[in-house]
């Protein structure tokens, strides 16, 4: 039960992530007010990282930021990470 809705919590944040980014990068382009870049990472952090990752590579956002890249992958192993552990857990 919990395992199952921590990764619906996955998904509506990364979904929600991917809109987020996607909606800056058009923002960039109209020469717009931006997202900041801490509630991009937070989003990513706090359960939106495949969405932030794939945002990253499908609309080219924030591509060359390393610190982007490397925060996706963490965030991704710790939320894999902790999937698993619900799952063998409860």
């Amino acid at each position: 039960m919990a395992a199952g809705i921590f990764a619906i919590y996955l998904v509506v944040m990364s979904v929600a992530t991917y809109v987020v980014y996607a909606s800056d990068k058009q923002r960039a382009k109209r020469g717009e007010r931006r997202v900041p870049e801490k509630v991009l990472l937070s989003l990513s952090f706090f359960g939106g990282a495949i969405g932030g990752y794939w945002a990253m590579r499908r609309v080219r956002h924030k591509t060359k930021k390393w610190y982007f890249h490397a925060l996706h992958i963490f965030s991704i192993l710790w939320q894999a990470a902790a999937l698993v552990w619900l799952i063998l857990t409860f």
